[in-house]
């Protein structure tokens, strides 16, 4: 691909669309929105192919983390008024009914297992999964020392995982 060869971008399309197309549907939930992600992302890839370091990581890598990172930006973009992460999770965990539109069917089933996370935990795990922040902002926002950031999202999935019934198979 990075001497311009139109095959072999055909080629690389096919077998790595669905993927693609999956990523970016799970991340900003309508499909034209994914559609125009996954394109986005295959034009960045056959742009920047040159830039490609085997040494670094799987192709497959690359490509899904450039998906993920323009699906992202696609989420924030769509929101035309910000929202403070705090008041979002206010409303999230609210147990007076407040309510958020985010677009997941049991959101009820969520806010419920939201309320029973430390507070903490539920603040880092709203920064990362709706705000799509990395554990090294979210640390630098929260001023708190990395390790503790990646602690606080990695037991509150994990705990959020064991409330809701998810299993990873």
């Amino acid at each position: 691909m990075a001497s311009g060869d139109t095959d072999t971008a055909a080629v690389f399309v096919r077998r790595y669309q669905a993927r693609v197309y999956g990523l970016a549907y799970s991340i900003v939930g309508s499909s034209a929105i994914a559609e125009e992600v996954a394109q986005e992302a295959f034009l960045r890839v056959w742009r920047h192919a040159a830039a490609y370091d085997p040494r670094r990581s799987r192709v497959s890598t690359w490509l899904l983390t450039i998906t993920r990172n323009l699906a992202i930006d696609a989420i924030r973009l769509r929101h035309e008024l910000p929202i403070d992460p705090h008041l979002l999770i206010a409303s999230l965990t609210a147990r007076d009914g407040g309510t958020a539109d985010t677009g997941f069917e049991d959101i009820d089933l969520v806010k419920s297992a939201l309320r029973e996370l430390p507070i903490e935990q539920c603040t880092s795990i709203v920064l990362s999964v709706y705000y799509g922040l990395t554990a090294r902002e979210i640390a630098e926002r929260e001023d708190i020392p990395l390790g503790t950031a990646k602690t606080r999202i990695r037991r509150g999935l994990a705990r959020l995982r064991d409330m809701l019934g998810v299993t990873d198979g």
